[in-house]
């Protein structure tokens, strides 16, 4: 369930080239706050997943809703009373 969370959220991904070849932006536009910038598209990339994976802990440790990505979810269950 998380890996398959991850990598659709990871198809979502956008990049860009940084003006004056400063390195590239990306960023998963669904998911605020994902975004990260890197000197190559691939540590871009491998950054953003790094961005990705804190971002889905602390909000598991914070409850929070994630939204659904191509039929994708993450529930996060209550404590039973």
């Amino acid at each position: 369930m998380l890996t398959a969370y991850i990598q659709a959220a990871m198809r979502r991904a956008t990049y860009e080239l940084l003006p004056d070849g400063e390195g590239y932006y990306g960023e998963i536009p669904l998911l605020e706050g994902v975004f990260a910038t890197a000197a190559t598209l691939e540590d871009c990339r491998e950054e953003l997943r790094s961005v990705l994976e804190g971002w889905i802990i602390l909000g598991l440790s914070m409850r929070h809703p994630f939204p659904e990505i191509d039929g994708h979810g993450l529930t996060v269950q209550q404590d039973a009373a």
